[in-house]
């Protein structure tokens, strides 16, 4: 039952980046980070003290740093860059497209602060559309952990997959709910089997997602909730198996519903198994000041915005 899923704790998932860097450092002697004038936020103290010589602060100036990233890979580096997420892929786009995808540089991209739950730093730093800019990209890997075990795990595993990834975590301390081996790129997490309606959720909003389908579990719906915390490439063979049992299907992530992971699962569908899809994210509209809490409340975010994009979903199965 997904009620019996409980926090160990709460910590924000961006430390997980921060933890996993060091590790991930440890095994391979070519991980460098660079950063954009904000290694205190992207949680880099621990690297820098123990490998200062494979620290680069570059200022900021975030285009410079995808070129210098670039550069590095083909000297068998692999760098990681990092900055909050509107700088590191809005404010450097072309560089990102021009200098890493387009010849597939070992670049990852590693983006903090992401979403709404950036909170009181308002709709200027609160980006919305990163997913879907990164996804759009040929070759391009595009991860949104759940919290700070898979962030961590995932940082781990990235330094060792060949190829530009971008990697999405967040800002504020949030439950922590997995295990860092349960983490496989391009393989979704399941966390309950159902055949009523089917939830499919990314990043901080996974942990909504589970709360939700606790709700609706305790009115006798058999609800199947699924991280896709790899949006792209999307484990197609395991949103196919659900939607076939259920029918149905939520879609949920701190992100413009336009561009990211729902738009993923509904082209999916789309292709292989058309169904009703509710999508529970940004209307296509930007964010404002104010607490994560309150932003995902009025953003239509929190658990009870997922609990009724299900009812409404299966009304239109039914229907």
């Amino acid at each position: 039952m997904l009620k019996d899923i409980q926090s160990t704790g709460s910590k924000d998932t961006r430390s997980g980046f921060g933890d996993g860097i060091v590790e991930a450092a440890r095994k391979n002697n070519n991980v460098v980070a660079l950063t954009a004038d904000l290694a205190g936020s992207l949680k880099l103290n621990q690297f820098m003290k123990e490998f200062p010589e494979r620290f680069i602060q570059c200022g900021i100036a975030e285009a410079n740093m995808i070129g210098v990233a670039a550069g590095l890979t083909i000297g068998g580096k692999v760098p990681f860059t990092t900055t909050f997420a509107n700088f590191s892929t809005g404010r450097v786009y072309d560089q990102i497209r021009q200098s890493v995808a387009y010849s597939g540089k070992n670049v990852k991209i590693c983006a903090s602060h992401a979403g709404l739950t950036l909170g009181e730093d308002g709709a200027t730093h609160q980006i919305l559309e990163d997913i879907g800019l990164m996804k759009m990209l040929p070759g391009m890997t595009v991860i949104v952990p759940c919290d700070y075990a898979q962030t961590k795990a995932a940082t781990i595993a990235i330094a060792e997959f060949e190829g530009p990834v971008y990697l999405r975590f967040g800002r504020p301390s949030w439950p922590i709910f997995t295990k860092e081996s349960d983490f496989v790129i391009g393989k979704a997490q399941i966390f309950s089997e159902g055949t009523d309606v089917s939830i499919f959720a990314c990043g901080h909003l996974v942990w909504n997602a589970i709360q939700a389908g606790a709700i609706l579990q305790e009115k006798g719906i058999s609800v199947e909730v699924i991280n896709i915390h790899t949006i792209k490439p999307l484990d197609e063979a395991a949103v196919i198996a659900s939607i076939r049992k259920t029918g149905c299907v939520v879609t949920a992530e701190e992100h413009n519903v336009i561009g990211g992971l729902g738009d993923a699962i509904a082209q999916c569908a789309a292709k292989h198994h058309p169904v009703p899809i509710e999508y529970v994210g940004t209307q296509d509209t930007f964010g404002e000041s104010g607490t994560p809490a309150q932003l995902l409340k009025k953003y239509g975010l929190d658990v009870p915005d997922i609990v009724a994009a299900a009812e409404k979903a299966m009304a239109r199965k039914k229907g």
